[in-house]
Parts: structure tokens; sequence; C-alpha cells
């Protein structure tokens, strides 16, 4: 298993949700020039062999802070787009 990712922490010291954004602080369905992205993900085996990503799962644990879209082309492989802006009207 290898997970890619991020992380904000919270400790809501003032009852709503921090204002730390994460990758450009775009959601992911803002897509490329807005949202932060990873592309080409591959990785190495034993034998210092490139090998293409299979079976991505994709997870946001708080989506309405931030969120995560994948997909796989031709050009990029696989790919994701993420981020968001932490604290917005649909995360108080």
């Amino acid at each position: 298993m290898v997970q890619f990712g991020g992380e904000i922490v919270n400790s809501r010291p003032s009852g709503s949700h921090t204002l730390t954004q994460m990758g450009s602080g775009h959601f992911s369905g803002l897509g490329f020039g807005k949202a932060s992205y990873f592309r080409n993900m591959q990785v190495v085996d034993w034998g210092n062999n490139l090998i293409p990503l299979s079976g991505l799962k994709i997870l946001a644990d708080h989506p309405n802070c931030y969120d995560i879209r994948g997909g796989t082309n031709r050009v990029w492989g696989n790919y994701f787009y993420y981020g968001g802006p932490g604290r917005n009207p649909r995360c108080p």
C-alpha cells in the first residue's frame, strides 16, 4: 500500500474549522490551473522498476472543507486533483 495526501490539524480552539488551505486552496472541481494535483503517479518495486499505480482509491475525510477527484488518462496516467480553502460557508 502506498499513501499520498495532505493533512490539516485543527484543534478548533475558536469552535470553528481552521482557515488553513490545502494545496492551492481551491477545490478539486476547478481542475487544471486552479486545484493542486499529482499526475503520472508510479511506485518503485524491489527491482528498481517504475510501476504505474492500479486500483487508485481516493478519500476525503471532510469534503466540504477539502476534497479530491481522481482519474486516469493517456497523457497524465493516474492523477488526482485535491485541495480546499478550509473554513467556508459549507465548512463552518
